[in-house]
């Protein structure tokens, strides 16, 4: 009963557009056509793990709505909400201060709420293994994803060399995003991994490692302790965030913690931050397409994605490599090899 899950949930999604927008973002969208969306696939992977009245969700104030409509199950008092984005290590702080006060032993989970997983079974016996590994000591463990391809947009983590193979290696150091020759050369490496996002550790843990490494960040909640779990807390969250800096944890605590682990994990995951990594995990024709949606035909087309779940009937002829989404009257088509401008598009 110690065990709980933190899903953020304050991205906007600004390269799934048209399909995600700041109104609706990826993590609520049914994305991959299967009943669920991404939020709520994050949920149901962890059953069994952690019970639902020990999930928390950390989001704006724009999506607390949506949020209620799709997790039902947990409590409404553990959707925290953020009055402005301030990347991910206030978001951490914030509902580990939160959790602190309430369940002074939690051990936790902390995870993204758009990635997609593949393998349940294997998922959720490394996470267990973490949790375990983490109640007794004062380890912080990030997942490390077998690179299966030399990814650029992922950053890695080197691992220390061990003759002993093991569920948990010390980290020797975090690799930013590299460039394609870079990639390439570490994926010829047993000892590098890409950086998933996913973290386990216990509340005392990081809570600590934040006082440490990222005083300015910790100063604020220590502020708002008297507040947390109280009617004033939301009001007094509004007036003091907004002066923490924006910094992810990385920055803040992965870099500088001494005591910190990977465990290497494969269980065919991807943050699904792009059409060109949804393309990667979605069933494909002979041509190398992947379609979504009601009715959609494709003639002569090769190595495309196309999601058009709002349309009744879909024509396309004589493309290779694009991307052809509709959402709500606004439609992109646009090269795979030219996704990385569909923020560009999306702000105009």
């Amino acid at each position: 009963m110690n065990n709980h899950l933190v899903i953020m949930a304050g991205g906007v999604g600004s390269r799934f557009w048209p399909m995600s927008t700041p109104e609706c973002p990826k993590q609520f969208i049914d994305v991959m056509g299967c009943g669920r969306t991404f939020i709520q696939l994050t949920l149901d992977r962890f059953k069994g793990i952690v019970p639902n009245e020990n999930v928390w969700v950390v989001t704006s104030e724009s999506y607390k709505d949506i949020v209620r409509e799709q997790l039902p199950e947990i409590p409404v008092d553990h959707i925290l909400l953020e009055p402005c984005r301030r990347n991910t290590a206030p978001c951490i702080a914030y509902v580990s201060w939160r959790i602190r006060k309430e369940c002074p032993d939690a051990n936790l989970v902390i995870t993204p709420s758009d990635h997609m997983v593949v393998n349940i079974t294997e998922f959720q016996r490394i996470i267990s293994q973490a949790l375990e590994f983490t109640s007794g000591n004062n380890a912080i463990v990030t997942l490390g994803m077998k690179p299966t391809r030399p990814e650029t947009g992922y950053g890695y983590i080197e691992r220390e060399n061990s003759s002993q193979p093991t569920e948990f290696y010390r980290v020797a150091q975090f690799r930013e995003k590299p460039n394609l020759e870079t990639a390439k050369e570490y994926i010829q490496h047993p000892e590098f991994y890409w950086n998933s996002g996913i973290f386990v550790w216990n509340v005392q843990t990081i809570v600590s490692e934040l006082s440490q490494h990222a005083a300015d960040v910790a100063k604020v909640f220590d502020t708002l302790m008297p507040y947390l779990g109280t009617a004033d807390e939301q009001a007094k969250v509004n007036e003091l965030f907004p002066s923490c800096p924006s910094i992810s944890i990385d920055y803040a605590v992965m870099e500088k913690a001494k005591d910190i682990y990977v465990c290497p994990a494969d269980f065919g995951w991807s943050d699904v931050g792009t059409w060109g990594s949804l393309i990667t995990l979605s069933e494909k024709d002979s041509d190398g397409n992947a379609a979504i949606g009601p009715r959609i035909e494709l003639h002569e087309c090769s190595n495309c994605i196309v999601h058009t779940s709002e349309e009744r009937r879909v024509v396309l002829q004589g493309l290779d490599g694009y991307i052809v989404a509709e959402k709500d009257g606004t439609l992109l088509v646009c090269k795979l090899s030219e996704e990385q401008r569909i923020k560009e598009f999306s702000a105009q």
